[in-house]
């Protein structure tokens, strides 16, 4: 005679007796009208209305027709430890699972909600398998997650391998996939390198929108020195003898002011050998492709680069204005992710643009420096 199972039957929830179990004045459960087999050959008593109720393909196991006419309901759940079988049987009726059972059978558990689909238990054990994970168990998890289409395990799996792939590689799950599961392998290969990738473009893209903000500010301080005027640096009709306090942008504003001292006496400037007065020609012409203020800007050249450039052809333009696309998009605070601004600075092609201006038009540059 077989066995039953020798530990107290799990308690049914209050939903489940309500609806679907007819019970008697004390409330007390009717007989199990089916046994669960497990690969030990125990046998544990369960009710074929809740796991109907709760899981469709035992529903779909209780309606198949028995072989030979038996009267006796079996359904056997092998592959995984009795005690899983039943921790798994007692969350059918109570919707409970202890943390015990979890550490345990945390991984039976999710292959056994994965087959007789129990979502609300594949979610808890997909976390509770996800916080015990290791460097040893990772890639063992990783196939399982795989086969049981359980994503939120298998991206927390996949992150760790790429953050500890050194360590991974030393373990024997890892040698064992690498033997057996060369698409597995593959998979998570391109995984680590498009997350690699994306680190890439995070920093490559943080570091343009630091730069494209210090533009940004460097065409407000370039304004406000030409309007107002900053410490010993301003318009010529400033009196010379007032000394104005340093702005609240004056770690800038001072490297921008030494750039225009030494733009104003450069005998370079116009030749396009001097690397300095180059970033002058390329600030200036910015700031006159951005400002709004034709007739009023007290920025030197300002209006002379607006109406050259309506007479240059669009060929040449498309860079320059992509980059003042993005300025102007820094100046609003929008998010910049294209990568031009280094061209600013390092592109030489770009830089001979500005630096075929005119001698003459350097004259117009009336900004009042003291003698250094």
């Amino acid at each position: 005679m077989e066995e039953f199972h020798n530990t107290a039957f799990p308690t049914i929830s209050d939903d489940l007796t309500s609806d679907h179990l007819q019970f008697s004045d004390d409330n007390s459960l009717p007989e199990p009208d089916v046994q669960i087999l497990t690969s030990s050959g125990l046998r544990i008593p369960a009710h074929t209305g809740i796991l109907a109720l709760v899981s469709p393909v035992l529903e779909n196991i209780i309606e198949r027709p028995r072989k030979h006419g038996s009267s006796e309901k079996i359904i056997p759940i092998l592959g995984v430890p009795c005690e899983a079988v039943s921790a798994f049987i007692q969350f059918l009726y109570s919707s409970r699972c202890s943390e015990e059972e979890l550490e345990k059978y945390g991984i039976h558990l999710l292959a056994l909600s994965h087959v007789y689909l129990v979502p609300q238990l594949k979610h808890i054990c997909s976390k509770a398998v996800g916080q015990r994970l290791t460097i040893e168990n990772v890639v063992d998890v990783l196939q399982l997650a795989r086969l049981c289409d359980s994503p939120d395990l298998y991206l927390k799996c996949m992150r760790m391998l790429s953050s500890n792939f050194k360590a991974v590689e030393k373990t024997e799950g890892w040698k064992f996939m690498h033997e057996n599961d060369l698409f597995l392998e593959l998979e998570i290969l391109q995984f680590i390198d498009e997350a690699e990738s994306r680190k890439k473009r995070t920093r490559r893209h943080r570091e343009e929108q630091r730069l494209y903000m210090e533009l940004s500010e460097a065409m407000d301080c370039l304004e406000h020195i030409c309007t107002e005027g900053c410490t010993a640096v301003g318009p010529c009709d400033l009196e010379p003898s007032k000394r104005l306090d340093p702005c609240d942008k004056f770690s800038i504003c001072e490297g921008l002011q030494l750039l225009i001292k030494h733009f104003a006496k450069c005998k370079n400037r116009g030749n396009g050998k001097c690397s300095r007065c180059k970033r002058m020609w390329q600030l200036l012409r910015l700031h006159s492709s951005i400002c709004y203020q034709t007739d009023s800007c007290r920025v030197p050249l300002c209006r002379q680069f607006k109406l050259k450039m309506q007479l240059e052809k669009k060929g040449g333009e498309t860079l320059w204005r992509l980059l003042v696309k993005k300025e102007l998009q820094a100046i609003i605070g929008q998010v910049i992710v294209a990568s031009v601004l280094f061209l600013i600075f390092d592109n030489e092609e770009l830089s001979q643009v500005f630096v075929r201006e005119e001698v003459s038009c350097c004259d117009s540059l009336v900004l009042r420096s003291p003698k250094e």
